[in-house]
């Protein structure tokens, strides 16, 4: 029997060859260091990419609409509260005060007129009553008069007809002459055209009699006539309310015309230019205000041990190699596809599960000049310390 061959290392398999087993033992003991040292440094912490700095903005919208006459700021310029931001040409609305101004010392003139006419009123209202009394009891005398000489007319007009009557039929006969029957019938005409006289003074002095009646039943109506003018007065006041309320609005509407920063901080979105026209509710610019945030969106399995105030480092895209520190503010209730424009109905057709992602608010501890640097829409990845200890 002949003695077996023994193979030489080099000519096994790789994966037979005792170095290659000596150096993947080590490559797996690495491995395993690696993963456990890396799981070491992580299992307290959630981290996510899917976050970005928001912040407070302000949107400048004019009230009244008008041509842009003046221009103050550019874009990404520092504004303190309440600086001008723009002007609107004030003329026409300057004039609107004007009018609500006149209208309003129209409205005082004609309101001191009707209490002056009250108090009027109520003073001579007595003085009314006793001239109407008068006033009628002479009416009355004087109709009374026109009566009688009417009556006394009439008897003449009778007798003069009679005369005529009388001297035709002679002049007929030739007992008188032409002359004397033409001076009865003048006599007899003059005799009608002053009955007719007096008969139009006596419905004269019947109306006058009327006329004289009714001013007393006006005058008698003094206390209704004190109570109109004391209504109509009160109306005259609330003509004066109304014209001052006109011309507050015409002077707040001018006011309108200065855009004022309502809050300190940086113009962005500026849609502003010289001579241009605008119209009510349009936005012209707006101002970013406040220390900053970041709003992350983490998945609803990193919440598990998530909660507020827990320590949060936060690195920006912009600034790379630069740590910001934060801590974690509040958690959304509500995922952000259910509060999205159309939230996903999921009773219909075949459904396959999608973890959904919260967001979570992160405030930052940094000061405000340090967090001037960020803005609104920037990246960032925030890393949240997790705090066992903290009670539930």
């Amino acid at each position: 029997m002949s003695d077996a061959v023994t193979p030489s290392p080099e000519s096994l398999p790789l994966y037979q060859q005792p170095q290659f087993r000596k150096l993947l033992s080590i490559l797996i003991i690495l491995i395993v260091v690696v993963l456990f040292t890396a799981w070491l440094l992580t299992h307290n912490h959630e981290s996510t990419d899917d976050a970005f700095i928001e912040a407070n903005v302000v949107d400048i919208s004019p009230h009244v609409g008008g041509y842009v006459s003046q221009v103050n700021v550019h874009d990404n310029q520092y504004v303190k509260q309440g600086e001008l931001l723009a002007l609107i040409d004030p003329r026409d609305f300057q004039i609107q005060v004007d009018v609500a101004q006149a209208a309003l010392n129209a409205a005082i003139a004609r309101h001191g007129a009707s209490v002056h006419d009250v108090s009027l009123t109520q003073e001579t209202t007595t003085a009314q009553v006793s001239q109407a009394n008068s006033a009628l009891l002479s009416a009355q005398a004087q109709a009374m008069q026109a009566k009688a000489l009417v009556k006394a007319l009439q008897a003449q007009a009778q007798l003069a007809q009679a005369d005529l009557v009388r001297y035709r039929a002679l002049y007929e006969k030739d007992e008188i002459s032409k002359q004397k029957l033409d001076q009865v019938s003048a006599n007899e005409m003059a005799v009608k055209a002053n009955l007719e006289a007096q008969q139009r003074a006596y419905l004269a002095a019947n109306a006058a009699v009327e006329v004289a009646q009714a001013k007393l039943s006006e005058a008698k109506t003094a206390p209704k006539q004190v109570a109109l003018k004391v209504d109509q007065a009160k109306g005259g006041e609330a003509s004066v309310e109304e014209a001052q309320a006109n011309l507050q609005a015409a002077k707040l509407n001018l006011t309108y015309t200065q855009l004022i920063a309502p809050v300190a901080g940086h113009v962005v979105r500026k849609n502003l230019n010289l001579g241009q026209l605008l119209t009510p509710g349009s936005s012209v610019m707006g101002i970013v205000y406040d220390a900053p945030w970041v709003i992350a969106n983490f998945k609803e399995t990193q919440l598990t041990r998530m909660h507020p105030g827990e320590k949060v480092d936060i690195k920006v895209d912009a600034f790379p190699g630069e740590v910001f520190h934060g801590h974690v503010d509040s958690i959304q209730r509500g995922t952000g596809s259910r509060f999205s424009l159309l939230p996903p109905e999921n009773a219909t057709g075949n459904y396959v599960k999608i973890v959904q992602r919260v967001p979570v608010k992160i405030v930052f501890d940094e000061s405000q000049t340090v967090l001037n640097r960020l803005a609104p829409g920037m990246s960032v990845t925030p890393t949240v310390h997790l705090d066992d200890n903290r009670s539930q």
